[in-house]
């Protein structure tokens, strides 16, 4: 059985789902590609209670905790509830992902040439806010000591090397590996291409969110960015006028991996926990397995 760095067995991908109504067993033939599949989406998320918590969880001791940590908690809580936003699609088939990963890229300074690289953490169903800033905190350590030589970077800094026309084909012959579900359990755990959820946090750069596209090769099927926060005069129910601060998410999704209903359903419920972040504080009181 593959390890991860720590000597820790890492589980299977995930397990093929089996009783899937006829269209969704046939949309990933029609729809072939992942961004011939995707689905755009756009929201706005009032941040009075999440900054509330951010000074409440930095009064606690969490240095650097702030809206990254918020949004992710939010998204596990919502998988723990609906996973079939967890769900994956490899080699034209839908399946159940066994754990919840989450990737995002992280500079080791904010300067143009700095170096960058991925971060990748596996996070548990019912894990709290604070579970996962402690995860994510320690991958992000981890990831600006090692600079470029994670598992993930060497493995590109190899490839980087070869003649373009011999890489074209490696790329190709991974794709077909990966297709079938034959690529080594080592390096699918640790590549930016297959896991849950790619967030990216554009407010560090003061800039609005965009939509990112997802990646054909691999399986991520969803990619969040977040913008900078803005402030907006809203009007109230009593005639007043209130400002108040928001940040702007773009979301792009595999629409193969569940009905547009079910999708809809897991963004009013990331967005209600994020209007509700104190939540986010307990676990779960139950976490719901996908279908079979």
């Amino acid at each position: 059985m593959a390890r991860d760095d720590y000597g820790n067995p890492i589980p299977k991908e995930g397990r093929r789902i089996k009783t899937l109504l006829p269209v969704n067993i046939v949309s990933p033939f029609i729809m072939k590609t992942r961004i011939g599949a995707t689905n755009y989406f756009e929201t706005s998320i009032e941040i009075s209670a999440c900054e509330d918590l951010i000074r409440k969880k930095r009064m606690e001791g969490l240095k650097g905790f702030g809206m990254l940590h918020v949004i992710l908690a939010a998204y596990v809580r919502t998988v723990s509830q609906l996973p079939g936003i967890n769900r994956f699609i490899r080699g034209q088939r839908v399946y159940a992902r066994n754990s919840i990963e989450l990737i995002m890229m992280v500079k080791k300074d904010m300067k143009l040439d700095a170096q960058e690289t991925s971060a990748k953490v596996q996070i548990k169903p019912d894990a709290t806010v604070d579970d996962v800033y402690n995860v994510l905190n320690n991958e992000i350590i981890r990831n600006k000591d090692q600079g470029d030589q994670s598992s993930f970077d060497a493995t590109a800094r190899l490839l980087s090397k070869i003649p373009r026309l011999i890489l074209k084909f490696i790329i190709w012959f991974l794709g077909a590996l990966d297709y079938f579900g034959l690529l080594p359990r080592k390096l699918v755990y640790t590549s930016c291409f297959h896991g849950s959820m790619f967030i990216t946090a554009l407010g560090s750069l003061g800039i609005p969110p965009i939509y990112h596209h997802l990646y054909d090769f691999g399986n991520v099927p969803v990619f969040i960015a977040y913008g900078a926060k803005r402030k907006e005069n809203v009007l109230q129910k009593d005639g007043t006028v209130l400002q108040q601060k928001f940040i702007d998410m773009k979301i792009c999704t595999d629409e193969r991996i569940c009905d547009g209903h079910y999708m809809a359903t897991a963004f009013k419920m990331l967005s209600s926990l994020l209007k509700n972040p104190h939540q986010l504080e307990s676990p779960p009181d139950k976490v719901v397995k996908d279908i079979d």
